[in-house]
């Protein structure tokens, strides 16, 4: 919804501009990560979806509460829902990540041992956590009170998985979508994504608040 995502991305895009680049970072994230193995793929929403659900997703509704507090609700319905089974939660900023990056670690092979999964963000948080054996009553200790979108929380969490003495894996680094320069990055780094796609339509746009992103070189 206009005005309630990806607000940082305004005012150099219009709040509709910050709201259908959402949309695609959502909709190319979904994409990818219907081709990755796995049982269940739930999507934990506020609101009700559009259009843009691709199918065989679940759809559970958020909790209410902090960042914090409706992450580790999320890996409660993952649990509950599919239970004794690993649960990985990604977020919808990071459009580029492909199922590759994912594919070989959560693989049975490539999971062997570990507890956890931790996919660090360059802004210092992080774009994705999972957990071998997942339960709300783990995920809120390891979540709550760990402060969000700030440049150590990426580090709370890795300090109250290794408080946990949990075997952590990490994956692939990555840039969360929160500014035009992220965005500029991401769209670079994903040129075929329907993310790409609509930040350049808006770039070319008559009237277009959004400067013109720098050629990348390769």
């Amino acid at each position: 919804m206009p005005g309630r995502v990806k607000t940082r991305l305004t005012p150099a895009c219009t709040p509709e501009q910050a709201a259908a680049l959402a949309e695609a970072a959502l909709v190319d994230t979904l994409h990818t990560l219907a081709t990755v193995p796995a049982g269940r793929r739930l999507l934990v929403l506020d609101g009700e979806p559009g259009r843009w659900l691709p199918p065989g997703w679940q759809v559970v509704p958020q909790s209410g509460g902090g960042l914090d507090a409706r992450l580790a609700a999320a890996f409660g319905h993952a649990a509950r829902l599919a239970p004794h089974a690993p649960a990985l939660l990604v977020g919808m900023d990071t459009p580029q990540v492909t199922a590759a990056t994912l594919a070989e670690p959560l693989s049975p092979v490539g999971r062997a041992g570990a507890d956890a999964w931790y996919g660090p963000a360059s802004d210092g948080g992080f774009w994705a956590l999972g957990l071998a054996r997942p339960t709300e009553d783990l995920a809120r200790r390891l979540l709550l009170g760990v402060p969000m979108s700030t440049p150590d929380t990426g580090r709370m969490l890795l300090d109250r998985l290794a408080a946990a003495d949990l075997v952590v894996r990490r994956l692939p680094g990555a840039t969360d979508v929160d500014t035009v320069e992220d965005a500029r990055l991401v769209a670079a780094q994903a040129p075929r994504s329907r993310f790409a796609a609509l930040l350049h339509s808006i770039q070319g746009a008559p009237g277009s608040a959004l400067p013109t992103a720098p050629e990348v070189a390769g």
